[in-house]
């Protein structure tokens, strides 16, 4: 491999068979399994023998031949819709899943934050986690020393660094995991979609950190959906589709193609309920969607400052009832920047059952973006459990409807939102 190559990927493949679990454990779940259960012995945390997995059944390929090379202090954006293998290659490069065919060559230590909270004990403090996870990404106890007020000043968790982390919110996991994994500092950085469980400034803090490891000679490999923060940090880009590599160039072309793409499929008149690209437990699922203006007539397009009624059918599995159902819905810019979420858990609607077919409907009064090209996402959850997440549901058209009746057009470059507000001047007396 030639020296300015870190990574190398060969006709990667990984076959799953469905309903199977994976026959043997790393070195990481071993130790994090080891903690959780101190006097449970080794031996039964060691690899099971391939014959007891799960009898035959259909499999899917989630890669396919995938090759790739990525050099020295470069910043590589894999994109591609749910499903189609982004997280896959990570973990086969993180050395949590093993290939089924095919062959991967790295150079030096590699840190990976693929999942919030990957390898923390619920029972143990932040400060304790800090030196257990870094321990997992194999640093030294001296090391993690040397930047542990570093790194707790990055996650912004002093106040609670002393706390057990098992009372943290997921936002708060992942700040302090991607804190140690980022301060490892890594000849590798893998980095999977889990930034998006934080706010719009540590996110900031994030791609700057991320940007500087490259800077530093330090590679890394970003998975998001956010083509934004794909654009802006990454200098190459690869897009995935079915678990092979339907395109390879610099982030701006991959990104563009894939947005194309997705506008298509979002016009297609393929019904939600055939829609592949989704993710969750299938409990409760989305069939349809449509706009209805405040007559309840279908429309295609939403005209600001007007009443709209967003549409949503869905289905629960075998046609029965469910329990503790929480529908939100995502609106976002083209490249994936946050506009507005808005659902029953904003509301304090506890939906405490929901009948095998119906309908959730939100009604925006005053709908209050400028005019423009716009991506809806949406997804629900029963209990505490993903049931069924659709991104780029589909695209929605805004138009002008002249919202503050000025005869005055606003566009984006002016303001994002269009606010119900008042001007008015008043002589002092």
């Amino acid at each position: 491999m030639p020296d300015d190559v870190v990574i190398r990927v060969q006709n990667l493949s990984k076959q799953y068979r469905i309903g199977a679990h994976e026959g043997y454990k790393t070195f990481r779940e071993t130790l994090v399994d080891t903690v959780k259960v101190p006097f449970q012995r080794l031996s039964s945390l060691l690899s099971a023998p391939r014959s007891l997995l799960s009898p035959p059944g259909d499999t899917i390929w989630a890669l396919k031949n995938v090759s790739f090379e990525v050099k020295k202090g470069e910043v590589l954006g894999i994109i591609g819709r749910n499903g189609a293998g982004k997280t896959t290659i990570l973990k086969i490069l993180s050395r949590i899943t093993e290939p089924t065919e095919g062959r991967v060559e790295l150079k030096g230590r590699v840190g990976s934050l693929l999942e919030v909270g990957t390898g923390f004990h619920p029972e143990l403090t932040g400060h304790e986690n800090i030196y257990l996870y870094g321990a997992i990404l194999g640093m030294d106890r001296w090391e993690v020393t040397k930047k542990f007020d570093e790194i707790v000043a990055f996650a912004e968790l002093e106040k609670f660094i002393d706390t057990p982390v098992k009372r943290y919110s997921s936002g708060m996991y992942m700040r302090l995991a991607f804190a140690v994994a980022a301060h490892m500092e890594p000849e590798v950085l893998l980095v999977d979609e889990v930034l998006a469980v934080g706010d719009a400034i540590f996110q900031r803090k994030c791609m700057d950190k991320m940007g500087k490891a490259a800077e530093g000679g330090r590679t890394v490999l970003f998975v998001s959906h956010n083509m934004s923060a794909v654009s802006s940090i990454c200098q190459r880009g690869i897009l995935l589709e079915g678990g092979e590599i339907s395109f390879s160039g610099t982030a701006h072309e991959t990104v563009s193609l894939y947005l194309d793409q997705c506008a298509e499929t979002a016009r297609d008149e393929m019904k939600i309920s055939q829609r592949k690209d989704r993710t969750g437990s299938g409990e409760v699922r989305l069939t349809n969607f449509y706009i209805e203006d405040e007559a309840g007539q279908k429309i295609e397009h939403i005209r600001n400052g007007e009443t709209v009624r967003l549409v949503f059918d869905y289905a629960t599995e075998s046609n029965r009832e469910v329990e503790n159902v929480d529908f939100q819905l995502v609106v976002l810019t083209q490249s994936g920047e946050l506009v507005f979420q808005f659902g029953t858990r904003f509301t304090g609607q506890k939906i405490k059952m929901i009948p095998p077919k119906g309908k959730f409907i939100c009604e925006i009064r005053k709908f209050p973006l400028v005019p423009g090209r716009y991506r809806l996402d949406s997804y629900l959850v029963t209990g505490e459990t993903i049931s069924d997440y659709i991104a780029w549901l589909t695209q929605i058209d805004v138009i002008d409807g002249d919202f503050y009746k000025s005869g005055y057009r606003v566009f984006e470059k002016e303001s994002k939102f269009l606010i119900d507000a008042s001007m008015f001047l008043r002589e002092s007396q």
